[in-house]
């Protein structure tokens, strides 16, 4: 096959983010005006035009790229490098993330004699929300005031609304030279001395019901404000992988790294994630949650987090217009000028019916990964909020089984993990209307059963765990009468309205395979169907079968391929013992990676085939990149690999690993459970047989396959 690298999901943009801020340049660093570039604060863009002109010529940077995660750093010519003696002159361009942002522009001469050169800066503001600069479409929109104070050395450029406060102060400081302001820009005339340097720092300082937002410090070590104290945090404590196969080591590396630069810095969860960018930079419940779950192997802080992030964002009334509930999680919170003028409801809209199963299942996974009983009981009351609502909302009309329903005219028609408008089809194409009881809200709602035991029994209240165990037995045997389509050799996609299957072949039964709720006895009919021609597209599970009507290789859920799926449904296959559809799963994500700058897989592959026609699998239009619970997959597909489930009360790793023949080897540096730290390496031997060793604080390693794969291989 013809072999591509380095590919880039959006080539013309450069993304530089610190909690809730952004900045969205072009290739070579600059904001030309055109969207969705410019510099957003809270979901706003406060920048949206930079126009740097030296010598009435604008210079063109030949060499840009990020540093760390909040900074980039470019490089322009000025003046001829290769004359004689020298005039060479370059243009430095530092841009620092933080609240605000800080562009620091230094004149470097290499030149025999002093240079005198006119610096003009023009900027321009739109308060576009984030979605209209990335869709190129107002909703709303105003006027723009600029008034400039002349003792203060500020422009304050403002959004003439009455019914939202908006503005930007801008000051250009310039050593030791005056900078003027007229006709709508700053110029200063600046005097290089021979192999000298002339700087100016652009400060940029979003200013929002009268809070005004600080630019960051001009050093590219982190910052010590929230967002950049997590990201040390999270650089520090992430665990280390290497391997004699590179594209693995350089995806995990990648995945880190990305994991390490995305937490929004909120004061509830620190090391919690934002969804990706540049459009879900914002809380997300149940994106951010799994994110941190999947990525559980590298280190447990950003779980910690997460939950305590989405405990302090539970629904307190109903709330028609946000489809609020009380107890219920939130699904999503932006603070863009769309949402507070109420042009939407996603200042905090609750629209999900996933998030509340969630949180009691990473809940006790993370209980199992830590021990940490302190951080559980302080959860425990939004564990029993949580399955509060479940128990009111979830299952209105009592059949045993949780459908969704929107009642937000401007809310999610879908509510499910899948939740664009048309992702839940039937067998001829069309679209279902809901309520509707997708298959994996159930086996989401059987695992949180199955965990909240554990938890509540682990917190003193053995009666509650006991009961909660039975209901998900019961739910278990009712799912797979209700469900199984076994003519298809898969489970139907949902109940429609009409409680009839609906019998579309698409990704969900990963999801049922990862909760434990498919039987043992039919677990490998069901990994087989997953990864048969029409749903394996030779990178990923389509999330469609390619023989539905419907399918559409490049949309958001019918067909498309989701590297975030990838991972759970990898922990699903090693679940099972289904070990052949782990590795072909496993070597067609970190293929896919391997195409990608960094290794840095998108939001969504397209689900087109992996064949000679198309050496690269392309990618869903919109994509983010980078994408938390992309990155987590990576780690998932590890932790799949050795079937490694932590026990923290019993100071106990179980694994069982089965690395392919393209991964001989792994070598896992700082893994964290129970307070313990170890190291694990992995060797793959002759015949497939592997080794494991581990060193480091007193835990327990133990080679023993799951008590599902152990059935099912009884059973086969």
């Amino acid at each position: 096959m013809t072999r591509v690298r380095n590919l880039r999901v959006r080539p013309d943009l450069l993304y530089v983010a610190s909690g809730w801020s952004t900045l969205v340049t072009d290739a070579r660093g600059r904001i030309t005006g055109t969207d969705p570039q410019g510099f957003f604060a809270r979901n706003t863009r406060v920048l949206s035009v930079e126009r740097i002109t030296v010598e009435g010529r604008e210079p063109v940077p030949f060499s840009t790229g990020n540093v760390q995660g909040h900074a980039q750093l470019s490089y322009a010519e000025l003046a001829d490098g290769e004359a004689m003696p020298s005039r060479a002159a370059y243009l430095l361009t530092e841009r620092f993330v933080g609240d605000g942002l800080r562009t620091r522009l230094t004149v470097v001469s290499y030149a025999q004699q002093p240079l005198r050169m006119a610096v003009e800066l023009r900027l321009g503001a739109d308060f576009a929300d984030t979605g209209e600069a990335e869709r190129g479409r107002r909703v709303q929109e105003g006027g723009v005031g600029a008034s400039w104070d002349a003792a203060a050395g500020e422009l304050r450029l403002s959004y003439l609304r009455d019914d939202i406060d908006r503005a930007v102060a801008v000051q250009v400081r310039a050593d030791g030279v005056p900078v003027r302001y007229a006709d709508s820009a700053f110029a200063v005339e600046v005097v290089v001395p021979p192999h000298g340097t002339a700087r100016l720092d652009v400060v940029v300082e979003p200013i929002f019901d009268g809070e005004r937002l600080a630019a960051p410090p001009a050093t590219f070590t982190e910052p010590a404000d929230p967002a950049g104290s997590a990201r040390a945090r999270l650089a520090a404590e992430l665990t280390r992988l290497s391997s004699s196969n590179f594209d693995v080591t350089a995806a995990w590396r990648c995945a880190v790294e990305d994991l390490s630069v995305l937490p929004l810095g909120e004061p509830a969860g620190p090391t919690a994630p934002m969804a990706g960018l540049p459009i879900y930079q914002e809380i997300f419940g149940r994106d951010t949650m799994t994110a941190s779950w999947q990525a559980l192997l590298a280190g447990p802080t950003m779980l910690a987090d997460s939950l305590r992030l989405n405990a302090d964002h539970l629904g307190r009334r109903v709330d028609d217009w946000r489809d609020e509930e009380p107890g219920k999680p939130l699904h999503e919170a932006r603070r863009g000028p769309v949402s507070v003028l109420g042009l939407d409801p996603f200042t905090s809209y609750y629209g999900d019916w996933s998030t509340a199963p969630d949180f009691l299942v990473f809940l006790g996974q993370y209980l199992a990964w830590t021990g940490d009983l302190r951080t559980v009981r302080e959860l425990l009351p939004t564990a029993r909020r949580a399955l509060e609502w479940i128990e009111r909302y979830g299952d209105v009309d009592g059949d045993g089984f949780l459908e969704y329903h929107r009642r937000s005219p401007a809310g999610l028609k879908n509510q499910g993990w899948k939740d664009s408008d048309t992702a839940v089809v039937d067998e001829h194409g069309r679209v279902v209307p809901n309520p509707i009881a997708t298959s994996e809200l159930q086996a989401y709602w059987y695992a949180a059963l199955r965990h909240a035991a554990v938890v509540f029994t682990a917190a003193g209240h053995p009666a509650r765990g006991a009961a909660l165990v039975a209901r998900a037995h019961a739910l278990r045997r009712r799912f797979h009468r209700a469900y199984w389509l076994p003519e298809r050799g898969c489970y139907a996609m949902a109940l429609g309205p009409d409680k009839r299957p609906v019998r579309s072949v698409n990704s969900n039964d990963g999801h049922l395979l990862t909760t434990g709720i498919v039987p043992a006895r039919v677990a490998p009919v069901v990994a087989g169907r997953l990864l048969a021609p029409d749903m394996f597209s030779g990178w990923g599970v389509r999330t469609l079968s390619a023989e539905n009507p419907a399918y559409n290789p490049f949309s958001y859920h019918r067909g498309s391929v989701w590297p975030v799926e990838a991972g759970t449904i990898g922990l699903g296959l090693a679940r099972y013992g289904c070990w052949a559809h782990l590795h072909r799963l496993a070597e067609g994500m970190f293929a896919a990676a391997a195409l990608f700058e960094e290794h840095r897989l998108p939001e969504v592959l397209s689900g087109l085939p992996r064949d000679a026609a198309h050496p690269h699998p392309g990618v869903y239009p919109n994509s983010c990149s980078p994408q938390a619970w992309s990155a987590s997959s990576i780690i998932a597909l590890v932790q799949a690999l050795l079937a490694l489930r932590p026990a923290a009360p019993l100071r106990t790793i179980f694994v069982d690993p089965h690395l392919p023949e393209w991964l001989p080897d792994l070598r896992l540096e700082g893994v964290q459970v129970g307070g313990a730290t170890v190291d694990l390496t992995v060797r793959r031997r002759r015949g497939g047989r592997t080794s494991i060793s581990a060193r480091g604080d007193r835990l327990a390693v133990v080679r023993r396959p799951t008590l599902l794969a152990l059935s099912a291989r009884h059973r086969r």
